[in-house]
Formats: structure tokens, sequence, C-alpha cells
């Protein structure tokens, strides 16, 4: 599975994909239990607030796979950069995307080297 593939742009691509699953699945069911209308709309405007940062951190995590599974450097980069992307729109939450970014960066620098040397 890791050959002239690399492990950095693999585990960035997991992290990746776990934390945008755990924030989908954390935010859709943030209005689920609300009873009130106060609490209603205080839970639609957190959800607008967060929208952003949710749906780039989907997005990074769909460019990582792929740029994983088919040795793209360029979509690992992608990535990465929308990884931090996300990181600045939702600060409080931008933690859990450091290590994506760190390892999507040094994914890249990785793959780009093992293309380079299978191409030669």
């Amino acid at each position: 599975m890791f050959k002239n593939r690399s492990k950095t742009a693999f585990i960035a691509a997991v992290l990746g994909v776990a934390y945008a699953i755990y924030s989908v699945v954390y935010w859709s069911g943030a209005s689920a239990g609300v009873t009130d209308d106060a609490e209603a709309i205080g839970a639609a405007l957190a959800t607008v607030l967060v929208l952003p940062h949710m749906l780039l951190t989907v997005l990074a995590s769909i460019f990582a796979v792929i740029g994983f599974f088919i040795r793209k450097p360029g979509l690992i980069l992608t990535g990465a950069i929308l990884f931090a992307v996300a990181a600045a729109l939702f600060l409080l939450y931008a933690v859990f995307l450091i290590p994506s970014i760190v390892l999507g960066f040094v994914g890249y620098s990785k793959q780009k080297k093992i293309n380079a040397v299978a191409a030669a």
C-alpha cells in the first residue's frame, strides 16, 4: 500500500478524515436536543459560524486522500493548505488541525522526492 507513497501524507489524510468526521457529527448533533426557541437560534448561529471550517476540513481531507492514492504531491499540498485555512477560520479548534497541517506539508515534500526518484 505504501509503495512509492508518502507515509506522512497518509497519516495527515487519516487524521484529517477523523477530525472531519468528528466535526460534522459533533456540530450536526449540536441542535438535536434543542427545545427552546432561543436555544435553537443559538445552535443555528453556532452552526453557521463553524460551517466554513467544516466544509474546508472535509474538502482538505478529500484532497489529501486523493493526493495520497494517486501519488500527486500537488493535491497533498492543496490539502495541507486547506487544512491551514480551515484552522485560521475557526481558531478555537485549530489545535486539532495542526498535526494534519504539518504532516501534510512534510508529506508533500516527501512525495515529491519519491516521485523524482521513481522517475529517474
